[in-house]
């Protein structure tokens, strides 16, 4: 039986680690299959021609072959487009990998969010003022690719329409709900409909950008919340790492924030 081949697939590096003295296992994100694992064997070695190409936040064109879990990597080029981010936005491009590493299964297809991922992470390149626009439309896109997403429309348990001039929070067991008189963080009827409505707009991501413009911080925390439930975690490797880096710019005797305390739950094991 002739061995599967897939050629040029477009494709994004999430996380590598070793598997041999020499080789590494690949979790990348293709367009048309998904995220998926693949073995490049060699690549560690200096004169490997994999080496200076297979790095997170490029894109790429893949071609493996196999039909078992773990395929073998056969070539891999730079598609161009954009620089790799650097800097506060490189930490934020690694907090999108980490969201795909934890929330997509393999071999689950999801053309549409790859066309989300790249178009941030190009933003997130390009535009240093954005990140929390950008990681804030993504997050959203992203659990509504999955089916995560509560109806945005609606309130959760009555499905009554959201009414514009009311306060709503989003719950992970119940998607919306009238605020309360003590919850910190709400949103408006009028911003859970725009969000709604920019999620299925033609350019879904600069849609959602904008409509998340006037409500980041009550949809941050809410977001967050969100996602540590389905994730099944207290804080994200990377935003941990975020914290630890705002804390070495901190000025001596600064108060930290709590959740900068927190211990990271995650290991360097293979997910």
């Amino acid at each position: 039986m002739a061995t599967r081949r897939t050629v040029e697939e477009p494709a994004f590096v999430l996380h590598r680690y070793d598997w041999s003295e020499s080789s590494l296992i690949l979790e990348v994100f293709t367009r048309h299959h998904g995220r998926i694992a693949l073995v490049a064997k060699g690549v560690k070695r200096p004169t490997s021609q994999f080496r200076p190409v297979l790095l997170p936040l490029q894109p790429l064109h893949l071609s493996w072959g196999g039909d078992a879990e773990v395929r073998t990597l056969k070539s891999a080029q730079w598609q161009g487009g954009h620089v790799m981010p650097t800097g506060d936005a490189l930490l934020s491009g690694s907090y999108l990998n980490e969201l795909l590493m934890r929330l997509l299964a393999r071999d689950d297809p999801h053309a549409a969010l790859f066309d989300h991922f790249r178009l941030a992470v190009a933003l997130l390149a390009e535009r240093a003022d954005a990140q929390q626009l950008i990681l804030r439309a993504f997050e959203l896109l992203l659990l509504k690719d999955i089916g995560l997403l509560p109806d945005l429309s609606r309130e959760g348990s009555s499905l009554v329409p959201l009414d514009p001039a009311a306060a709503y929070v989003l719950t992970p067991e119940h998607g919306l709900r009238a605020a309360h008189a003590d919850d910190s963080h709400a949103l408006s009827g009028e911003q859970c409909l725009a969000l709604q409505a920019a999620l299925h707009d033609a350019s879904p991501f600069i849609a959602t950008m904008r409509a998340c413009a006037p409500c980041l911080p009550a949809l941050q925390p809410q977001l967050r919340h969100l996602l540590h439930y389905h994730c099944g975690l207290r804080v994200f490797k990377t935003r941990q790492l975020m914290l630890d880096v705002q804390a070495m710019r901190r000025p001596p005797g600064a108060m930290v924030p709590a959740e900068a305390i927190l211990p990271d739950p995650f290991s360097n094991a293979a997910p």
